[in-house]
């Protein structure tokens, strides 16, 4: 073996961090990197046909495993059509780290080819952090920061690293001024809700005659709880498009997802209730809110800063979902019988009818929200569910009932299409054993989703369970634009 560079000392950290694979596409700006990591043997390499697709990758495995997502590219267009799937990170709330070769640091400044000043390049979608490596034993530390920064803020981080010092020699880093050596360790923090913002929640919930929840993705480790204490209360339980693999939409008080997409049962609730919960969401919808003023408010999120920021909230209780929800359940008045109920169990029959008849509606040649509608006892118990952007969004949202456990994702806030191969690619690396089923559109399809049906045929024979279900719904046309 040759002598170490600083290419094998970035596969050494990512090893360190528990990276199983990196997402990218090969670039003589990462040349030296992809190097070593052929000499090491993991992270796996998985090359996609385009960056931005590789970037989705990485913001799927940050979804479906709740690791980091780190992706690959060169300098120039390779980190351009990587801002994509940044951004698409940075609106969802989930860690990504990129690393992006650069020319070397002697022709920086001299327009270069393929020279961009990346670091403005990705100051929007890399807030949280971003640096040029300029020294070989800077690497090490800007590699963990990345990863704290990512992890911590939730967010993308960028690491930029010339050629020179990809290909310089691995230092050997002495205690000294100007050398600043870290660790590769993180643990999150364990936010415990203050009693006396959850005793202020539990009094307004106590004084509301109609509860409704809005639950968020910020719920993923608490759909216990939040049905425990709706059935306590007699809520009606509303979700995001991110929460809603959280709740389990056959509850009698399963309203449904929110929003232009959502249910008419959720449009009830959030219309008529004059108290509202908001566990773990941030969904921008705030015309399908309560009108201001109309509802008390409690906001329940681990991000303080998050708090308030699409309604007027009267308390406000920084934690863990799961945790804040289990102490007010011991707060709360029950109620078993109350005309809210009532009224948001008939809410909730009413829309599930409706439902039916719409996906009954006779169509040539299918119509899509049957399509979807039968999906929903067909999908095995250990799915893993990919949607992209467009009607199927709405049909997904209203007709598919999920199995308790069965992660489902897409570009939520971003909503960029040709998401649902690239993200169902990053679930099936992640668990090749459990089936995954990706939903379409025929423009989705066509922007980026045929290309990576290319990368599907290289890895499918690995799979310990080669079923990867593609549903393309073939309309001719972009049909929520023309909507």
């Amino acid at each position: 073996m040759g002598e170490r560079l600083v290419a094998d000392v970035i596969v050494d950290r990512l090893q360190a961090w528990g990276v199983d694979r990196i997402f990218g596409y090969s670039g003589d700006g990462i040349n030296t990197v992809l190097g070593a990591l052929r000499r090491s043997g993991s992270p796996e390499f998985v090359q996609a046909r385009h960056e931005e697709n590789a970037a989705f990758m990485a913001v799927g495995h940050a979804k479906y495993t709740g690791q980091p997502g780190v992706m690959l590219s060169t300098q120039g267009p390779g980190a351009v059509h990587l801002l994509n799937g940044l951004y698409d990170a940075k609106m969802d709330s989930v860690p990504v780290v990129a690393i992006i070769g650069q020319q070397s640091r002697s022709v920086l400044g001299s327009a270069y080819m393929q020279e961009i000043d990346l670091l403005n390049l990705t100051r929007d979608v890399a807030s949280s952090f971003r640096q040029q490596v300029n020294s070989p034993e800077q690497v090490p530390l800007v590699l963990d920061r990345a990863f704290k920064a990512a992890l911590a803020d939730r967010a993308p981080a960028v690491v930029i690293i010339p050629h020179d010092v990809q290909q310089a020699p691995a230092p050997e880093l002495e205690q000294e001024h100007g050398i600043v050596t870290s660790a590769p360790v993180w643990s999150p923090p364990n936010v415990v809700p203050a009693l006396a913002d959850l005793e202020a929640a539990a009094e307004v919930i106590n004084a509301g005659e109609r509860v409704a929840f809005l639950v968020g993705q910020g719920a993923r480790g608490a759909g216990r709880q939040v049905e425990a204490l709706a059935q306590k209360i007699g809520a009606g339980i509303t979700t995001s498009l991110m929460g809603k693999p959280y709740v389990d939409e056959s509850h009698p008080l399963a309203a449904g997802v929110m929003g232009h997409l959502g249910t008419s049962a959720s449009g009830t609730v959030l219309g008529e209730c004059d108290t509202l919960v908001i566990i773990g969401s941030n969904d921008p919808w705030t015309e399908f809110y309560p009108p201001p003023g109309a509802a008390r408010a409690v906001q329940i999120d681990v991000d303080a800063a998050a708090i308030g920021n699409r309604y007027p909230v009267d308390v406000a209780v920084t934690g863990d979902a799961a945790a804040a929800l289990e102490a007010l359940d011991l707060l709360v008045k029950p109620r078993t019988d109350s005309p809210w109920r009532s009224r948001v169990e008939e809410a909730v029959q009413n829309w599930h009818r409706l439902a039916a008849e719409r996906a009954a509606t006779l169509a040539r040649p299918v119509n899509p929200e049957l399509a979807v509608r039968e999906l929903s006892g067909r999908l095995p118990e250990n799915a893993q569910v990919a949607v992209d952007v467009g009607s199927v969004v709405y049909w997904y949202a209203r007709q598919l009932r999920l199995p308790a456990g069965v992660p489902a994702h897409l570009s939520s806030t971003l909503a960029s299409m040709g998401c649902s191969i690239p993200y169902g690619l990053a679930a099936k690396l992640s668990d090749p054993a459990r089936p995954v089923v990706a939903l379409s559109g025929d423009g989705a399809m066509q922007m980026a989703g045929l290309s990576e049906l290319i990368t599907v045929s290289r890895l499918w024979p690995r799979w310990a369970d080669p079923r990867f279900v593609l549903m393309v719904l073939n309309n001719g046309e972009l049909a929520e634009v023309t909507w």
